[in-house]
């Protein structure tokens, strides 16, 4: 039989410190307020390797031509919106794909991956949908002229 040891501020290296709880004077609290000798800890570090930076700066240039449209701001986070949407509906697909042609799965492990990922799959849709009422939404409210709206539908079909 396991025992779990208790852990108390005696043995914890937190420092404790006695306050009177609820303002009342002779009924003592303890509150933890950290370790009792704690080093200076330095933030935590993150390198990207080249791949990685390429990535990041590429991922801000995927919606420079929505960025660079003139449309009025709501909208260009809308259609970046729709932009992220669609491509996680993209990869959660391509997924499917490899799981469907992973030979190493059983019938049952790839039921079972194949139906978690078109539940994602179904949500993913229905905030699409949602995002493009929004969207429409947001185009009547603009009042845009028509060379606004064809710029609007050309940036959302591209992709």
């Amino acid at each position: 039989m396991a025992t779990i040891g208790v852990l108390n501020p005696g043995n914890s290296g937190v420092q404790t410190l006695h306050e009177p709880a609820n303002g009342l004077a002779g009924e003592d609290s303890v509150i933890a307020i950290g370790p009792a000798t704690s080093p200076v800890a330095e933030g935590i570090k993150v390198s990207l390797s080249g791949a990685g930076l390429t990535k990041a700066a590429s991922s801000h240039d995927d919606n420079k031509d929505i960025e660079e449209s003139g449309l009025p701001e709501n909208i260009q986070q809308i259609l970046k919106m729709i932009r992220r949407i669609q491509k996680q509906i993209a990869e959660k697909v391509a997924s499917m794909q490899a799981v469907m042609a992973d030979k190493r799965l059983s019938a049952e492990e790839r039921r079972a991956k194949l139906g978690a990922l078109q539940a994602t799959i179904t949500t993913l849709n229905g905030g699409l949908i949602t995002a493009n009422m929004v969207l429409s939404k947001a185009i009547t409210q603009a009042s845009l002229s028509p060379e606004q709206v064809l710029k609007t539908t050309s940036l959302l079909l591209e992709r």
